[in-house]
């Protein structure tokens, strides 16, 4: 039912490197995972690039918005000072950096798409088309996309088929299961906070893979696993390693 490893790391580093860097891909190497989950969105040459919010600000230095800048002003900003000054050189890596650097480490990916509003099919799009024209040159297990945008991953499914699907929700919907078939998923992944006891039974009995987020507490994640979640995502790389299971 599910493939691929049961601890991810979130954002490539969790809470010990800057998210979504090089810098925090390498931390969650350095920590024994390989297997990570990261977000991307586009640029406004239309660049993807792996990045969780649509506004500057927060982890990259300056104001505005990803999709007002070029992909060659985003990567010049500063990514790491936020996070502390030992990572004041780090930048928001495009998704072909990452790509590489996880194929040459053998690290798994999830691969959320996370399109900003308004641009959710071309977003779906120009990451389907990009992960797959770098796959041709690998025989390394194929990643997993995710994201909120149901017609983000209906792109990603027209131009990437066999690259796996999974339906992400904050709190799973009523009408989730007619959702995750009609876009040929093969996972849900939800907020470990709203799953109950209940719903992870029906989708393991569905037949589908299940991942929560974001699991910080081993308490937990042993509860998780034991109801049948197939795999957690954590900021708490010391505490929730990757051989935690």
């Amino acid at each position: 039912m599910w493939p691929y490893p049961k601890i991810i790391a979130h954002r490539g580093g969790g809470s010990l490197a800057p998210e979504n860097t090089l810098e925090a891909f390498q931390c969650g190497f350095s920590y024994g995972f390989r297997a990570v989950e990261f977000d991307v969105m586009l640029t406004k040459d239309q660049i993807p690039v792996v990045v969780h919010d649509e506004r500057l600000g927060r982890t990259v230095a300056g104001s505005g918005q990803i999709c007002d800048l070029l992909a060659s002003e985003l990567v010049q900003l500063d990514a790491g000072s936020w996070f502390g000054s030992d990572f004041a050189g780090a930048h928001v890596p495009t998704l072909s950096q990452v790509l590489d650097f996880c194929t040459r480490g053998a690290i798994w990916m999830n691969i959320e798409i996370k399109p900003a509003a308004g641009f959710e099919e071309v977003t779906g799009r120009i990451v389907a088309e990009a992960t797959c024209d770098f796959y041709q040159n690998t025989n390394f297990i194929q990643p997993l996309f995710s994201s909120f945008s149901m017609d983000a991953l209906a792109t990603a499914q027209i131009f990437a088929p066999h690259i796996a699907r999974g339906a992400l929700f904050d709190q799973i919907p009523p009408d989730w299961l007619e959702q995750v078939k009609k876009l040929d998923a093969v996972s849900v992944h939800t907020n470990q906070r709203t799953l109950t006891v209940d719903m992870a039974q029906r989708v393991k009995q569905a037949g589908l893979g299940l991942c929560c987020y974001t699991v910080n507490d081993p308490i937990r994640a042993r509860e998780l696993l034991a109801v049948g979640v197939d795999a957690l995502f954590t900021d708490n790389l010391k505490i929730i390693g990757a051989d935690f299971v």
